[in-house]
C-alpha cells in the first residue's frame, strides 16, 4: 500500500486524527489551454497523477524477492528505476543501489538532472559536449527497500534523508 499527502505535512490540516492531504498541487492549475479542457484538470471525481512507483520484484519461483519505494514527486520513477537497475542489472545489493548517485530526465525543458555533491556531477561537461541541457541539482530520493537473501532480508534506507534500517 502507498499513500501520498503531499509535502511533509499534506495540507497541515488534521481531522480525527488523520492530516488532510493537498494533492491538489498535482492538478493542472489552467482548467483549458488553447480552448480544450486539460486532462489534468481539476474537476470532481478525478484522481490527480501522482508519481508515485512503489515496486514488488518477484524471482522465478514466485517469492517476493525485492520491494522498493521513494518520496520526490516526479523525480521517485527515476529514482526507483536507478535501484531496479542497480540490484537486477549490476548485482548490488539494496542499500548499494539505494546509496547510488541519482541522476534521470523529468522533462523539464530536455533537461538531463545530475545529483550535486556525487561523482555524477563529474559527467556535467561531457554531457553538455553531447549536446545536452544539464542541470546539477539536489536529489534527495528518500528509497526505502527490502531484498530477499540467501540468509534472509537486506534492508536499505536512503542515506540522503531520514529512515534507518533495523533488524536481525
Amino acid at each position: 500500500m502507498t499513500t501520498t499527502i503531499e509535502d511533509a505535512f499534506g495540507s497541515r490540516l488534521m481531522v480525527r486524527g488523520f492530516l488532510l492531504n493537498n494533492e491538489l498541487t498535482d492538478f493542472s492549475f489552467a482548467p483549458e489551454e488553447n480552448g480544450k479542457p486539460v486532462a489534468n484538470r481539476v474537476e470532481a471525481g478525478k484522481r490527480p497523477r501522482s508519481s508515485m512507483a512503489p515496486v514488488i520484484v518477484f524471482d522465478r519461483a514466485g517469492r517476493v524477492a525485492l520491494v522498493a519505494g521513494s518520496p520526490g514527486g516526479s523525480a521517485i520513477i527515476n529514482y526507483v528505476a536507478k535501484t531496479l537497475v542497480g540490484v537486477l542489472d549490476w548485482g548490488l545489493d539494496v542499500q548499494q543501489a539505494i546509496s547510488l548517485p541519482n541522476f534521470g530526465s523529468r522533462n523539464f525543458g530536455g533537461a538531463t538532472e545530475l545529483e550535486s555533491k556525487t561523482g555524477i556531477a563529474a559527467l556535467e561537461g561531457g554531457l553538455k559536449l553531447l549536446g545536452h541541457n544539464v542541470r546539477v541539482i539536489d536529489l534527495t530520493s528518500g528509497l526505502q527497500g527490502i531484498q530477499r537473501s540467501r540468509d534472509g532480508w537486506i534492508g536499505g534506507a536512503d542515506p540522503r534523508r531520514e529512515g534507518i534500517v533495523l533488524g536481525d
